[in-house]
């Protein structure tokens, strides 16, 4: 009779991360068979049981479970001294090809690819790609930015912020935003429908019927949004009456808004004296990912209007008017979670990084 070796004692992250790994499809097959063994042992299943379960020899089920023991999980990634295959190409060329990559670029392109920087190293694309890899370098990929220099950029930063982590008490906070020049398309021809092996097809030329400007107040805390289509962009004050009117008499009404200027015109102004509940809380300038609505306005394009055929700009309005309808039927929420501490922060590194580029 054989003696059934004890259960190993894991922990709960220990666990957790080793069906992460089995469960990811780009864990190398030898990690993955090395964490099925000590997920097994942990179920004090013996080892001639896992040997057989996993098609292996009981010897090896001992050897992962005493380097577990040993390494935990960082053991069951790693090689022994002298095991595993010996690199190709030396840490020397790695570090060429990284410098490359990060310092230059080829003569007849703004980055380089796995090809030309295979080529240009003497390796294969394969190899190229490895590298890039275990570096995290990307360098198909770019992101925008932009460093606000607003002078009152900590003040109105603390103010847009403060109003979305703690919200004043029995008041409605709005992002407010508007999607202008909105094309109504009428394809030439009538386009293909999808099919088994084939996506649907619309003409690459069009017609334009006109346009239509999209104002957009986002409810913070419910996810509604009060939306009104209008001709021209200047229509920021039709706009607010349209608020006042959707919304609870009396509830304080705090709009997060951009700089634009039709924002701080004197008609404006005058109408907001007499409604004193509306209060306008500008983001800093280059500051619109401040204002969430921005990412609601952002998926309306590809869900409704990219793909769509408009003969005029009266069925472009509906196909807007029942995105609206949906979407407050079934609202989702934007949650804002970044303290004004951790922005300022990003922004301070952002600032380091820049001035000792330039």
């Amino acid at each position: 009779m054989w003696k059934i070796a004890p259960a190993l004692v894991l922990t709960e992250e220990e666990g957790k991360t080793m069906e992460a790994w089995i469960a990811a499809r780009n864990t190398p097959q030898k990690v993955v068979f090395r964490a099925r063994i000590v997920l097994l042992a942990a179920e004090h299943v013996s080892n001639r049981a896992i040997a057989r379960q996993l098609g292996t020899t009981r010897d090896t089920v001992i050897l992962w479970r005493q380097r577990f023991r040993l390494g935990r999980t960082r053991a069951l990634t790693e090689e022994a001294p002298g095991r595993g295959r010996k690199p190709t190409i030396g840490a020397d060329q790695v570090k060429r090809m990284v410098e490359a990559t990060l310092h230059t670029t080829p003569p007849n392109a703004t980055h380089w690819s796995v090809r030309t920087m295979a080529k240009a190293q003497g390796v294969s694309p394969a190899t190229a790609q490895r590298r890039w890899d275990a570096h995290g370098l990307q360098p198909h990929r770019v992101k925008t930015f932009k460093l606000s220099h607003d002078q009152r950029f900590v003040e109105k930063l603390t103010d847009v912020v403060g109003l979305y982590l703690n919200p004043p008490d029995k008041a409605w906070v709005l992002w407010v935003d508007e999607k202008s020049q909105i094309q109504a398309l009428d394809r030439t021809q009538p386009g293909l429908p999808m099919k088994k092996g084939r996506c649907g097809t619309f003409t690459h030329d069009y017609k334009r019927p006109g346009t239509s400007t999209l104002f957009a107040a986002l409810n913070v805390l419910e996810g509604t949004v009060i939306g009104a289509c209008l001709a021209r962009h200047q229509e920021f004050l039709k706009f607010l009456r349209k608020i006042d009117r959707q919304t609870p008499p009396g509830r304080d009404l705090h709009l997060i808004i951009d700089n634009y200027a039709t924002h701080t015109h004197p008609r404006v102004k005058s109408w907001r004296s007499k409604h004193r509940r509306f209060h306008l809380h500008p983001t800093p300038t280059g500051s619109s990912w401040l204002n969430l609505v921005e990412r609601w306005l952002r998926e309306l394009s590809p869900k409704r209007i990219r793909r769509g055929v408009f003969h005029s700009v009266p069925e472009l309005v509906q196909a807007i008017q029942e995105y609206l309808e949906h979407n407050n039927q079934e609202p989702k929420p934007f949650v804002w979670t970044a303290s004004v501490q951790k922005i300022l922060q990003k922004v301070q590194n952002c600032r380091a990084i820049f001035d000792a580029l330039h």
